[in-house]
């Protein structure tokens, strides 16, 4: 077979090997489908309910009087929060891929399964491609009912067929990366114990955005880390494409949010794409 059929087939047998375990483990395929309504309770009721208008008190449900988000146009109640929020949920999930793979990875390498496949006669970026794709099978459904969630709560996509067809695609893109991201730090981690305990490293990336809250209220250094962070131009593209309300700010990613988001993604797979690979080739030598 040619070198990209080899590819090709390494990669199928990755994948499935990954959804097995999927199958095989139906309390962390529950957890991942769980999480998105969980997600929705918590930042789109419990937070959102507590969002006030400078000036005019807290807003309740159905109940509108002005912005339910400071510096947030277009969010007048807390269903106008969800509104805002639900695209930066959305990029959470994607920014989540970095968890299972790094586990995943660094779960392989102490149980020597990475070496056993090194030791065959095996595609090294088919292998991780496979596991990549696998986890973006399961975002998909993660994506899917976390959309089913936010439409049952008031989230409306307010943009063209097209531009959320392009929105989802981006953040499915943005998942892929991620992905990438987390084999390369479990291959780097290389023991599942330490992967879990840097798992903890991905809420400050996630936090410090504009998903939850708009940057116009951050400290000017921090609302600065918030606008160039990778996610905040996905939440920011989300919400133009889905026609979603947004929040003012000058920063060039936040002014261009499509091409800063495509941007990183692809930087993001340019450099933890092949270093990942070569990761998996080396280890132990």
């Amino acid at each position: 077979m040619s070198a990209v059929a080899d590819l090709a087939a390494d990669a199928w047998s990755s994948m499935l090997r990954v959804l097995l375990h999927y199958r095989r483990s139906p309390g962390l395929l529950a957890v991942s489908l769980a999480v998105p309504v969980l997600m929705v309770v918590v930042f789109g009721y419990v937070f959102g309910s507590a969002i006030t208008v400078p000036g005019a008190g807290p807003t309740a449900a159905g109940v509108s009087g002005g912005s339910g988000v400071p510096g947030v146009s277009g969010a007048g109640s807390v269903d106008g929060y969800r509104e805002f929020l639900m695209p930066g949920l959305f990029a959470m999930v994607a920014v989540n891929g970095i968890m299972p793979t790094m586990v995943g990875a660094a779960r392989d390498v102490g149980r020597g399964v990475t070496d056993r496949l090194r030791s065959m006669a095996v595609s090294r970026t088919g292998l991780l491609l496979g596991q990549t794709l696998a986890d973006l099978l399961v975002s998909v459904v993660v994506l899917a009912l976390l959309a089913a969630v936010g439409l049952a709560v008031g989230w409306r996509i307010r943009g063209g067929v097209a531009d959320a067809a392009g929105a989802f695609g981006l953040l499915l893109l943005f998942r892929f990366a991620m992905t990438w991201v987390g084999l390369l730090l479990g291959l780097a981690v290389g023991k599942e114990e330490a992967a879990g305990q840097l798992v903890v490293a991905v809420f400050p990336l996630a936090m410090v955005t504009n998903a939850f809250v708009p940057t116009g209220g951050m400290p000017g250094w921090l609302a600065a880390v918030a606008e160039w962070n990778p996610m905040s131009a996905v939440v920011q593209a989300g919400r133009d494409l889905f026609g979603n309300p947004s929040a003012p700010a000058a920063a060039w990613p936040m002014q261009h949010a499509v091409p800063a988001a495509l941007l990183w993604c692809a930087v993001l797979l340019l450099v933890c794409g092949p270093f990942a690979v070569r990761k998996f080739a080396t280890h132990g030598t």
